[in-house]
């Protein structure tokens, strides 16, 4: 209805000019001005991004910053596409995020968003972005529900409901378990989602949830938690959290003595849990749709030229947003132009994209269709678990 509107609008706006040029005298309309289409050259098209570059998280909004800028580079010298970005920071606060958005969508030469980086920053901005008329894609948001928000929204990370239940599965199998702890965040969107995937998933593999435990962002002291969970010697314990409260947890569970395997979430995607909990991440299972040892010719460019560039290996949530850019290079190279309408069309109708992270199509919905990996924390660094 949106878009018969806008058309609507677009050609009585036409009509208008027509008669008015005829009044005049004046034969010819007024060129529209719009240089996107560059009289049959590459489209030229702004792309807001919205992304999680300060504050407690900030690995994440770096990692996918990083990712982005990587693909610009490439993307703008092979010249199909000639992509701006403008970035902002959320800080990983939904009304910092809503308010960034905003400002990038009063921006008409801005054609579609990227971000934000948390669920629970997506579940207040695209609505928002939905409504406007403009196509946004999450590149690191895995709670349920987020494609759902609207026809303009997209995500192309794997979400919880596809990844938790492959780690799991694994992770049971592994150590004959029969009984889980569970252990949330119970203030944010992400986590809470991930711990509702965790208990279904749980339950419907017929897995005895001995204690249900939560705890809220910036944490520090999860003793009272760990004691219970200890007292109740689970074969697993299943963690949602983000990075930086999943390895304290890990660390603080190890010193205290519990030695059981952690199944982690999306959030404990990053390098940054074994910076943080050191030789305590050793045995954490994680379902992914990256991985960086992959023997393919694709996968390894990427990898040697992040770190050519950063200095540092690539992660899940670099990938991730490498591959989003050349979604959205794909997307627009299909629409011809740098219209927002013509973006979201094209975008749904992607099939079989070849990215890093393997072949990416979209759903109906606007959902990511992709395989899972799952990796178990080894010797220091992600490997394969097998």
């Amino acid at each position: 209805m949106r878009k018969i509107a806008k058309k609507s609008y677009l050609l009585i706006s036409v009509l208008m000019l027509i008669l008015l040029a005829a009044c005049s005298g004046n034969g010819t309309v007024p060129a529209s001005g719009d240089s996107s289409k560059n009289a049959g050259g590459p489209v030229s098209a702004k792309i807001g991004v919205i992304s999680y570059l300060s504050g407690p998280g900030a690995a994440y909004g770096e990692a996918i910053t990083n990712g982005f800028n990587l693909a610009l580079d490439e993307i703008n010298k092979k010249g199909d596409v000639k992509i701006e970005l403008v970035i902002e920071d959320s800080a990983g606060k939904q009304e910092q995020a809503l308010t960034v958005a905003q400002k990038l969508m009063s921006d008409d030469d801005i054609v579609g968003l990227l971000g934000p980086t948390l669920s629970t920053e997506m579940n207040v901005v695209g609505p928002e972005a939905d409504l406007n008329g403009i196509p946004i894609m999450g590149t690191s948001t895995t709670a349920a529900g987020i494609p759902q928000i609207g026809d303009y929204v997209f995500r192309n990370s794997l979400p919880e409901s596809l990844a938790i239940p492959a780690a799991l599965e694994k992770a049971v199998a592994a150590n004959d378990a029969k009984t889980v702890a569970i252990l949330y965040g119970n203030d944010d969107l992400f986590t809470k989602s991930g711990y509702d995937t965790m208990k279904k998933e749980a339950e419907n593999m017929g897995l005895d949830i001995l204690t249900i435990e939560t705890f809220q962002k910036g944490q520090s002291d999860y003793n009272a938690q760990l004691t219970k969970i200890k007292d109740l010697k689970p074969d697993l314990i299943l963690a949602s959290a983000l990075y930086n409260e999943g390895a304290v947890i890990m660390d603080q569970a190890r010193k205290m003595g519990i030695d059981v395997p952690f199944v982690g979430g999306n959030g404990f995607n990053s390098p940054q849990v074994i910076e943080i909990a050191g030789d305590a991440s050793e045995g954490l299972i994680v379902a992914t749709p990256w991985f960086g040892e992959k023997d393919e010719p694709k996968v390894q460019e990427f990898v040697k030229k992040y770190e050519e560039k950063y200095g540092a290996k690539p992660d899940q949530f670099a990938a991730q947003a490498y591959d989003a850019l050349y979604i959205m290079e794909e997307g627009l190279k299909n629409a011809g132009e740098a219209d927002r309408d013509a973006l979201r069309d094209a975008l749904a109708e992607i099939k079989d994209l070849d990215g890093v992270l393997g072949k990416f199509s979209f759903d109906k919905v606007g959902d990511v269709v992709m395989e899972p990996t799952v990796l178990i924390i080894k010797e220091g660094k992600f490997q394969l678990f097998e």
